[in-house]
């Protein structure tokens, strides 16, 4: 970064979700019931998923992971919208900015992949179930978690390193909430054909090669549970794969929505409503459809919540 930069350029001004004073109370409360659901629940399915002995398999050490990196994303975006509720002047620092943006875009990566080896799990558990503890052992779930972990950070990294060595010209006022990457473009005064093919690129085979993933994997799925002569094995079957098909959908339309739309009909009004929502509501979301569609997570719940009730 040059000298220029660091020293005219060492706050950005975030223009919020609304500029009008009469909804900032509102919605400030709002988004802290919201913000607290999504808090506990994923801590929630975290604690659960560690402490019971029935949910030591590795579709639940995969939905471990999903909650945090839910509670991960939410909370590198959640406190700072709150406080600029409530503060006169929506400042963020320089370094905050590339701190918040690096750990977003680490989470909501690893969101993506970690999708994908669920979708993968459930493909064993269906099609292989007599080898389903051999190809998913614990050894490999960690292995593909770190993985995932890893390139995550690498693509992070990579992005936010790239953008905040550019120049920012003295325009600072971030059309946005929170620092992402498209209204930072808008700040940047030297070329940004590089960075904008780099993020195209990681983007597309992000999104694509993730969601490939999933839908040859339910393929699969689908087509052997067609193949299944009992009525009950089928249901059994599908309600395995109900919680996570919903959150797959949710989560990869809101992004396609979001990213995938052509330039010209980019709104960043439209892009803050999409962001509120796959930032904030789908961490919420996510354990609430875990806990009330799946059996063994209720059970635990129950489980645990009876024995703090006779300490």
């Amino acid at each position: 970064m040059d000298e220029h930069n660091l020293t005219v350029l060492n706050e950005f001004i975030l223009t919020g979700i609304t500029d009008r004073p009469e909804l900032q109370v509102p919605l400030f409360g709002l988004f802290l019931i919201i913000y607290m659901i999504s808090v506990v629940g994923n801590l929630g399915i975290i604690i659960l998923t560690k402490v019971d002995s029935k949910l030591q398999t590795p579709m639940y050490f995969f939905l471990r992971h999903l909650a945090i990196t839910d509670l991960g994303y939410s909370t590198a975006v959640g406190p700072k919208m709150l406080v600029n509720f409530v503060v006169d002047e929506n400042t963020i620092s320089y370094y905050f900015c590339a701190t918040q943006l690096a750990f977003f875009t680490m989470f909501i990566t690893t969101e993506l992949f970690i999708l994908s080896a669920m979708s993968c799990d459930r493909y064993v558990a269906i099609c292989n179930p007599l080898l389903y503890t051999v190809i998913m052992s614990q050894r490999v779930c960690q292995v593909l978690v770190a993985i995932i972990y890893l390139y995550s950070t690498f693509v992070s990294l990579l992005i936010t390193i790239k953008i905040f060595n550019l120049p920012f010209c003295g325009y600072n006022v971030i059309s946005h909430f929170y620092c992402d990457v498209l209204p930072l473009f808008s700040l940047l005064c030297s070329n940004t054909r590089e960075i904008e093919l780099i993020l195209l690129v990681l983007a597309t085979f992000d999104l694509i090669s993730s969601l490939l993933i999933v839908v040859v994997s339910y393929l699969l799925v689908l087509a052997a549970i067609l193949r299944m002569n009992s009525a009950e094995g089928r249901y059994k079957a599908f309600s395995t794969c109900g919680s996570h098909l919903t959150v797959v959908v949710v989560f990869y339309g809101t992004l396609i929505f979001m990213y995938m739309q052509p330039k010209t009909s980019h709104s960043f009004d439209t892009d803050k409503l999409t962001s509120v929502f796959y930032t904030l509501v789908i961490p919420m979301l996510n354990p609430l459809i875990y806990s009330l569609r799946n059996k063994d997570v209720k059970y635990a719940l129950l489980k645990t919540w009876r024995k703090k009730s006779n300490v």
